[in-house]
């Protein structure tokens, strides 16, 4: 049966491999969506059942854009909330504009695209990539504070939603992810060797994302080999 997804923050890493992976299946529709539209287009080309759209997080404007896309699709069965800022600076030399950038596009742009694509979902499942940063009881890392901080309000977020609308069909979930060689990672941890490559956690998440919600609601999930 034919599905559509959107996938936001898919330029790069995961989310490119994630959109990859769904466009091997001809029936799904991947509507992927990221600030570096160029890239996108690079990076899918040839995938038919992929639509590319710019969408920067940081633009109040972008989820009346994001809104008037999905409305066009009709209905959206799944929803990958993968875009991501980090910010890596000792927490004394941290601005306004470091804080306020890592919670838009961290928390706020996420609440906000969530509300946008709201009204064209019906037994739908999110799915909210955070990080073991953000995941209560984890180890913590020097320099880090605006990333962890808000990955962790993405957490919360999760567990409201679900709870506010657990009388719906909809559902929410949150993957706390470890280490995964990205360029995230390398801005993080310069360096450090990660077990694990996008295409691997892509594949765990898009069957999270095509199966979990059958299963859970408002849950926090640690996915972690390594720490970072």
């Amino acid at each position: 049966m034919p599905k559509n997804f959107v996938v936001i923050g898919a330029s790069r890493g995961i989310g490119e491999a994630i959109v990859k992976l769904l466009a091997q299946n001809k029936t799904n529709s991947v509507f992927a969506f990221s600030r570096n539209e160029e890239k996108m287009l690079t990076a899918f080309n040839g995938l038919k059942n992929v639509h590319v759209h710019s969408l920067d997080l940081n633009d109040p404007n972008c989820f009346g854009h994001l809104s008037n896309v999905v409305r066009t699709i009709g209905n959206v069965d799944f929803m990958i909330n993968n875009a991501g800022t980090l910010i890596n600076k000792a927490f004394h030399e941290l601005t306004h504009k470091d804080l306020t950038e890592s919670y838009q596009v961290n928390v706020i742009g996420v609440i906000q695209s969530v509300q946008a694509v709201l009204p064209f979902m019906n037994k739908s499942h999110i799915v909210n990539i955070s990080s073991m940063g953000g995941f209560q009881g984890t180890m913590k890392f020097p320099g880090l504070a605006a990333y962890s901080t808000s990955k962790a309000a993405l957490c919360s977020f999760t567990e409201l939603f679900a709870e506010e609308y657990k009388e719906t069909e909809l559902k929410m979930n949150c993957l706390c992810l470890g280490a995964v060689q990205t360029e995230m990672l390398e801005e993080a941890f310069p360096g450090y060797k990660a077990l694990l490559q996008p295409e691997e956690m892509a594949e765990y998440i898009v069957d999270f994302t095509i199966n979990g919600g059958r299963f859970m609601n408002g849950k926090i999930i640690p996915v972690s080999l390594t720490t970072p």
